[in-house]
């Protein structure tokens, strides 16, 4: 027994002894990653003042409209009235439903709006792209999905503005082949839960869609309210996964193709406002997240380095015209190869789990060597109450308290101890500073935001940071659990007549 000692002893020894290396690592890595990442801080600045602007245009392109709905006979009527009360010409627009599953009335409903409704019953294949892919089948089957010239996705819970065609339209016309739009929330101040998930959509506006357009890079597709061109699904709807939303973006990018943002197209959904639904949504995010990262994460890193040299086909699947090289040309070949490089590794980075990687990090090092670290050398005026943020120096600068324990198992269990609360503490302080990005939001988007009393905004601030707390546990636990997907019920009755009307009173 006590050879089993001194054996397991001299490994938390020798483990111990590796601990400033291995600190030293762990410091660079940080840093590498901070570099990586610093590029954002550029898109803060830039969403801030700039978006892409698109030339108002007299074309009239033939689009399909697809919805995917499962039980949603509350809210589809009122999407599909929106629709039909485009200023943009309903002679150019065919509306597609799939009823996905029901059993209530959606069909029906559809119909009597004037939707082309197809009915799936398939409860093995249950996610939202496997309802996509039914649809766009049929559509071939029935209409051809070539003879229009792009198709529009919306969930049934969507409200569309007046001009919202219209405006992507322009952004079509102008040779974009993927854009998405300004997603605003029709039950934003319902409670703190759909809150959080209102100004996560209105911070990815300001910090990701509109500072990507300018550059002609990428941006991300979230779930619903986007266009593109018919040749993507020329050979039908491919993706299947928890998040087709996160597929369809890294598939896009990898191929070549830029996904733009229209900051004038303005749509409403409706968020979850029940914290098992969300948090049951946030997990199947996580899943699908880290499949698309494994999925489509080796073809961006290749085109990181490689450009388009991977890129053989289209999604036409025909070859790629082979034009005359001139000198312009060149240098416009260039440019476009440096942006789709830079857009694949923009991508990259938003697909890595970097919340993973940065746990897996502390435990290693933070949480296990140093530990076998203190069980060696002891703890010598370790600080209590760290500096790692802001109020953590500013606590600090009140209440110092130093720890000191000699070497030995007391050591030992104290670093575990000390390393869980520099943890704990650092996270209040990281949510603390958080909290300016909500006050951000509510200053620059106050002309579009539905009316909202001030003491619920002040609410809603503090409560902020508990999305993205939301979002770094849901990645832990998806690498674990096998997640499904199931519906996210909607119930809200507003109309979009509603929304404008409550903001003519303002």
């Amino acid at each position: 027994m006590h050879e089993i000692a001194i054996f397991f002893e001299n490994i938390i020894i020798s483990i111990g002894n590796i601990y400033r290396d291995s600190k030293s690592i762990y410091d660079t890595f940080g840093s590498i990653l901070a570099i990586m990442l610093a590029y954002k801080t550029f898109y803060i600045v830039i969403g801030l003042f700039f978006t892409r602007k698109f030339k108002k245009t007299n074309n009239k392109h033939k689009y399909g409209i697809v919805i995917a709905a499962r039980n949603e006979e509350k809210v589809i009527g009122n999407l599909l009235d929106s629709i039909k009360k485009q200023d943009y010409p309903m002679k150019f627009i065919t509306i597609f439903v799939v009823a996905d599953n029901c059993t209530d009335n959606t069909a029906k409903i559809a119909r009597e709006h004037g939707a082309i409704c197809y009915e799936r019953f398939n409860d093995k294949d249950k996610t939202k792209g496997f309802a996509l892919q039914f649809l766009f089948k049929n559509i071939e089957k029935d209409y051809g999905t070539q003879s229009f010239e792009g198709f529009f996705v919306f969930d049934a819970d969507n409200l569309l503005q007046k001009d919202y065609i219209t405006r992507m339209n322009e952004s079509f016309d102008s040779g974009e082949k993927i854009i998405t739009s300004y997603r605003n929330t029709k039950n934003f101040s319902e409670n703190w839960i759909a809150s959080i998930y209102a100004l996560h959509w209105l911070r990815s506006v300001r910090t990701n869609h509109r500072p990507r357009s300018v550059f002609r890079l990428a941006t991300n597709i979230q779930g619903t309210g986007f266009l593109f061109h018919s040749e993507i699904v020329r050979n039908g709807w491919k993706y299947t996964s928890l998040t087709e939303d996160r597929a369809l973006t890294a598939d896009a990018v990898s191929q070549g193709y830029r996904i733009s943002f229209n900051n004038e197209a303005m749509f409403y959904d409706e968020q979850p406002i029940n914290l098992k639904i969300a948090l049951r949504q946030r997990l199947r995010w996580s899943r699908g997240h880290l499949l698309a990262f494994l999925e489509s994460g080796p073809k961006l890193f290749l085109n990181i380095f490689f450009g388009k040299l991977f890129v053989k086909l289209n999604w036409s699947g025909e070859k790629k015209e082979n034009k005359k090289v001139t000198f312009k040309g060149l240098i416009l070949n260039i440019i476009e190869s440096i942006r789709h490089r830079f857009a694949s590794y923009d991508t990259l980075l938003q697909l890595t789990p970097i919340v993973l990687i940065n746990l897996i990090r502390w435990l290693i090092v933070s949480f296990f060597i140093y530990s076998c670290y203190c069980y060696t050398n002891g703890i010598n005026n370790a600080m209590l109450i760290g500096k790692s943020t802001y109020l953590l120096k500013l606590i600090g600068s009140f209440a110092n308290i130093n720890i000191n324990i000699s070497p030995g198992i007391n050591s030992l269990l104290m670093g575990f101890l000390l390393s869980f609360i520099w943890r704990a503490l650092y996270r209040i302080g990281v949510y603390f500073e958080n909290i300016w990005m909500a006050i951000y939001i509510f200053i620059v988007e106050h002309k579009k935001i539905i009316p909202i009393s001030f003491w619920k905004k002040v609410l809603y601030c503090f409560t902020w940071p508990i999305f993205d707390i939301i979002g770094r546990y849901t990645t832990y636990i998806a690498v674990f659990k096998n997640v499904t997907w199931k519906p996210i019920p909607h119930e809200s009755k507003v109309t979009i007549q509603d929304i404008n009307k409550s903001k003519k009173m303002l």
